[in-house]
């Protein structure tokens, strides 16, 4: 989509953004939890993964063009000047465990951009990468970072319990949100309990549902199928069924064939009230801000996923919004927890693995993986 005319982007405000009342507290409480997701897990498995985004359904390497002409508002942060970065993309979804494909929960993307210069945000100092963190829905599942952590609390209760309960009940939830869309409703509380639609990964469009600078602005972004055979895929069916790993084996299939391209698009605050920053769970509207597409991204065919490709970019890297320009800080109260929590689950699986976790330079050592 073409940059609009009218679009009147406000500049970023520190007074924006408001800390909760205890959210020193509550960020503790997450870290915390967190922690405690990731013990179960290990406990279970002798195997650290990640408290949330445990599954991995593909990792893939590609490149991000920045287009050129872009509006003056657009052209911000690492999308400044056109050119061409290594990327790196990891499929998932949400869970702390790794569970039968058939308990059918919303898909994940992180996106790793590599070789990006600028000053950073404060951490991250000496890397040159640019990641965003995405779920295919537009907002958030909790408006505030203390409902993140109330949250966080029921899922620590549950993991890694009752794995055949789970895909009971997650048969269930299918059938409830199935019965909610066919008279125009949709609950995101049922998609995060189990009652995703068996989908294929590739059809989705991915968001970042929680704000970043961009550049003197603030923004959400989006990426977005546009090669046809991944449009193609939009709410297709995966047959999961004795299948538990049944959306890896749906993404492995269409990279050994054909590759794939998206847009990646961006949405400028234009009303701080009906675009706040420190709820997420408020869709912006697009009728005040459409998203527009800054970049493509393009993955040729390759090996969706090996176990060297999962060694290094599964058990070697972090995908983490805080990996970031400066021109792109993440903002609002969900962020703003997450950098601790994401720094806890680093440590715990470089200790737990015994295998460092890094920022990467380049990808060429990933392209034969």
């Amino acid at each position: 989509m073409n940059a609009p005319t009218t679009i009147h982007p406000l500049p970023y405000q520190a007074a924006y953004e408001v800390p909760e009342e205890d959210e020193v507290q509550t960020n503790a409480d997450l870290r915390d939890t967190m922690h405690q997701i990731s013990v179960k897990t290990f406990e279970d498995s002798g195997h650290a993964i990640r408290s949330v985004h445990a599954k991995t359904h593909g990792l893939l390497v590609g490149e991000l063009t920045v287009l050129d002409g872009l509006a003056p508002a657009y052209a911000q942060g690492l999308f400044a000047q056109p050119g061409t970065y290594p990327a790196v993309l990891r499929l998932s979804t949400t869970p702390g465990d790794i569970l039968p494909d058939d308990v059918s929960t919303p898909r994940g993307m992180g996106l790793k951009v590599v070789g990006v210069a600028g000053p950073r945000v404060a951490g991250s100092e000496g890397d040159a990468t640019q990641d965003f963190v995405m779920v295919n829905g537009p907002v958030f599942n909790a408006p505030t970072a203390r409902k993140f952590a109330g949250s966080a609390k029921l899922l620590a209760a549950t993991t890694d319990k009752a794995p055949n309960l789970k895909r009971l009940f997650s048969a269930v939830a299918r059938g409830t949100e199935k019965a909610i869309e066919a008279v125009g409703g949709e609950s995101a509380t049922l998609k995060a309990m189990g009652g995703h639609p068996e989908t294929h990964p590739l059809g989705e469009t991915y968001y970042s549902q929680v704000p970043i600078l961009y550049g003197p602005y603030m923004a959400k972004v989006q990426v977005a199928p546009v090669a046809p055979a991944l449009v193609a895929l939009k709410d297709a069916p995966v047959d999961l069924k004795d299948r538990p790993d049944g959306l890896r084996d749906a993404v492995v299939a269409h990279f050994a064939g054909q590759g794939g391209e998206w847009e990646l698009r961006v949405q400028l605050c234009t009303d701080i009230d009906k675009m706040p920053l420190e709820d997420a769970s408020v869709e912006w509207p697009e009728d005040l801000s459409p998203y527009v597409t800054v970049a493509r991204l393009r993955v040729p065919p390759q090996p969706a996923w090996t176990q060297e490709r999962a060694k290094r970019i599964d058990e070697g890297m972090q995908f983490n919004p805080w990996h970031a320009l400066a021109a792109h800080r993440p903002l609002g109260s969900i962020m703003r927890v997450r950098r601790d929590v994401y720094a806890m689950s680093k440590r715990f699986r470089a200790e737990r693995n015994g295998v460092p976790v890094a920022e990467p330079k380049d990808i060429e050592a990933l392209k034969g993986a």
